[in-house]
């Protein structure tokens, strides 16, 4: 029994190391690229030097705050378009017992599933023949392309998140506020609204750190004088990544941090998802 005991304590001891060394193999690029942010060369080649002066490089930049400004106000529209069609389709999902259940629950995993590459070669033919060949014109904005585009992905994960919370809490009160003659919106406004508004404040800062970095599909998407950050990195780095992308690229991994710093404290405060099992149900309630 000791030997046995011996063996098992050694086994995860060995299983924590390697758990680390993995944790160091994936994180070490992104802490170079912080680091390197900070050197003041003309490249990142070699290092010469700690200073700001690629932060300030970055933020006198117009190329450079153009692309910033283009994706973070995509992120923005994203979050707010996905948030608002996936909660209703959560409640819808959650709430309806229709035959349209089981085929609309596999478009959305579809849509989850699909590989971006697919997506953006579906996309942008669609988008040609609605601009162009249609004479639409709203379909040959680069920011509304980009909002469509990546919105997809964003309303499935907003559409499992508020489906699941939906799930866990029950009937009781929305039927009791029916019983007290409560219309449906006032039922909707003070009863389902405040109990899934983590679910709906998650999801949205989740669809706004997605859409940051969605490069595959806005790259065959974008269109000349709206360009997103990830296309302009793209580019960027044939000609060698320069300190000033390095550096607009550690503070957006700043804001992105503190987007999911939210969606942690906010699931933390719900009772849904905190407490013994918290972390298993938020796992279970993003993957649907």
């Amino acid at each position: 029994m000791a030997r046995m005991a011996r063996r098992r304590k050694n086994l995860d001891a060995l299983l924590h190391v390697w758990g680390v060394l993995g944790l160091l193999f994936l994180f070490f690029p992104i802490v170079v690229i912080v680091v390197y942010s900070f050197n003041t060369g003309r490249t990142l080649a070699a290092w010469e030097g700690f200073g700001l002066s690629a932060f300030t490089s970055a933020l006198g930049n117009p190329n450079i705050l153009a692309a910033v400004r283009v994706s973070l106000v995509v992120s923005v529209a994203v979050a707010v378009l996905a948030t608002v069609l996936g909660t209703f389709a959560g409640m819808a999902l959650s709430r309806s017992r229709g035959r349209w259940r089981p085929g609309f629950l596999a478009l959305l995993a579809l849509v989850m599933v699909t590989p971006e590459i697919v997506s953006a070669i579906s996309l942008l033919p669609w988008f040609v023949t609605l601009g162009i060949d249609l004479g639409i014109p709203i379909f040959s904005s680069g920011a509304v392309r980009l909002v469509i585009a990546t919105s997809l992905f964003s309303t499935a994960v907003v559409t499992f998140i508020v489906r699941a919370r939906m799930d866990g809490m029950g009937t009781s009160l929305e039927e009791a506020a029916a019983d007290l003659y409560a219309p449906p919106w006032r039922r909707f406004v003070d009863v389902t609204l405040p109990m899934i508004r983590p679910a709906v404040i998650s999801g949205a800062l989740l669809s706004f750190t997605f859409s940051l970095d969605n490069t595959v599909v806005a790259s065959f998407v974008s269109v000349a004088g709206a360009t997103p950050w990830p296309v302009y990195v793209f580019s960027a780095v044939r000609q060698g990544l320069r300190p000033e992308v390095a550096a607009m690229s550690t503070v957006l991994l700043g804001v992105t941090l503190l987007a999911l710093l939210l969606v942690v404290l906010v699931l933390r405060k719900d009772p849904a998802t905190s407490g013994e099992g918290g972390a298993s149900r938020l796992a279970t309630t993003i993957a649907g």
